[in-house]
């Protein structure tokens, strides 16, 4: 979710201006996403330029608060409408972190699995803790991100295993430096290889 459309998305339910667009935002993510407010007025700054919002005078207490213009609510309409794609999520660093891991000499992948291990157990403790509070209908949209959460954290805590089972099955060859010739432009290595170039 980018936060172009989740401030269109807000302003769809009425004009607001920075402050509120930020609480706004937090609250309906469940405060899974905090939001600097210089993020807040960069963007708005942005969707006003592009002539997807609009500011109204200013209110009593000297804010300005915008409003969604026609543009924007066909642009937020086409979000809703398009999926997300893979391509266009942020990197898996810890996937591209253990890759690295495997390659560099000294590095002990397993403790790395491990610590991650530990740090994700963690996290979906306290997502879990969070979940069994008493809620109300009201309380449905942070509970979906926070459902997101933890299917994510399950699904990382089964991939670390896996990643340690196969070190164990197919522990990695300990290069050789005095084997090693360097060249301008080295051959990347097989697992690279097969990375899609929107992956990297």
């Amino acid at each position: 979710m980018s936060i172009r459309h989740g401030l269109l998305a807000l302003l769809e339910r009425g004009p607001m201006y920075g402050y509120q667009l930020r609480a706004a935002f937090e609250e309906s993510t469940g405060t899974t996403w905090p939001l600097n407010i210089g993020q807040v007025y960069t963007t708005l700054s942005r969707l006003e330029r592009d002539g997807l919002i609009r500011p109204l005078p200013e209110n009593d207490g000297g804010q300005r608060p915008y409003e969604i213009t026609d543009p924007g609510r066909s642009e937020l309409a086409e979000w809703f409408a398009t999926p997300i794609s893979r391509t266009d999520r942020p990197r898996d660093e810890l996937a591209i972190k253990l890759a690295l891991a495997l390659t560099t000499p000294g590095v002990d992948v397993r403790a790395v699995v491990q610590t991650q291990r530990t740090a994700t157990m963690r996290a979906l403790q306290e997502y879990t803790r969070l979940k069994s509070r008493e809620t109300d209908v009201a309380d449905l949209p942070w509970r979906l991100v926070l459902d997101a959460m933890i299917f994510q954290a399950e699904a990382e805590i089964r991939w670390l295993d896996h990643c340690e089972a196969s070190v164990m099955r197919y522990p990695p060859a300990t290069p050789n430096p005095s084997s090693a010739k360097p060249t301008l432009a080295a051959t990347p290595p097989r697992w690279i290889r097969r990375i899609p170039n929107t992956a990297r």
